[in-house]
């Protein structure tokens, strides 16, 4: 069977590396549920080749804010065409190239920002020549202040997989039927659901915690092997 890792920026680093971006097009805004009463804006997935130019409703994705579910159901479809087939699009789902600035250096792998994960152009090569499924590089407009920087692009890492139930609560509460919120905390030892995980990608985040990355033992080896540092791996057990 396969092996699964989370993967995590280190705790120290010797990289300096920090953004002041965000995503061209902006963000779904969030949503407030009738049912189960929740306000909430938990999406971290970004799809950097989304783009809304052509979307008249361009301009209701600039400003974060919640909205009533109906409106947000709304806004949701009109994206829905644009991003990956089967893409999850929860509250706060971000679309476009990362815009901003770029301050000091950064690591090969730099996951230190969930919602916007970065690589070197040359790193995102050496993995695919290393068999490395699922990779999706899209260049960045981030500026640098020093002359001399790495190409960054960004990694559009999808979800896919859940937790397996027996590592969450026992009391755990069902997803609100209508928004799909549920209110728990990531466990301490988390579990993988083997029957939901996907097996086209060597790197994903999970469905129901999108903060979280999830990488096959292919990737792991691969970035071993490449000595492309700068990333705390833990196996992660499947049932």
């Amino acid at each position: 069977m396969t092996k699964f890792y989370r993967l995590r920026a280190p705790r120290n680093s010797k990289y300096t590396g920090t953004l002041n971006a965000g995503h061209k097009w902006g963000s779904l805004p969030g949503l407030r549920c009738p049912e189960c009463g929740a306000t909430w804006a938990g999406g971290m997935t970004a799809y950097p080749g989304v783009d809304l130019s052509t979307l008249a409703e361009r301009g209701e994705y600039e400003k974060p804010r919640p909205e009533p579910f109906d409106e947000f159901v709304r806004l949701r479809e009109l994206v829905r065409p644009l991003v990956p087939p089967g893409g999850q699009l929860l509250p706060g789902a971000k679309f476009g190239p990362l815009v901003g600035t770029a301050t000091g250096t950064f690591s090969p792998l730099f996951f230190y920002y969930v919602e916007m994960p970065l690589l070197h152009r040359e790193a995102l090569e050496r993995l695919q020549a290393e068999g490395v499924r699922g990779l999706r590089g899209f260049q960045t407009e981030l500026r640098f202040r020093q002359k001399k920087h790495p190409e960054l692009l960004e990694l559009e890492i999808l979800p896919h997989g859940r937790l397996h139930p027996d590592c969450t609560p026992p009391d755990r509460r069902p997803p609100c039927p209508k928004c799909g919120w549920e209110d728990f905390a990531f466990p301490e030892e988390p579990i993988l659901d083997a029957a939901s995980l996907p097996t086209h990608t060597d790197l994903f985040r999970l469905s129901d915690f999108e903060t979280i990355f999830i990488a096959t033992e292919r990737f792991v080896d691969a970035v071993r092997r490449l000595d492309l540092d700068e990333l705390a791996i833990r196996e992660v057990p499947v049932r």
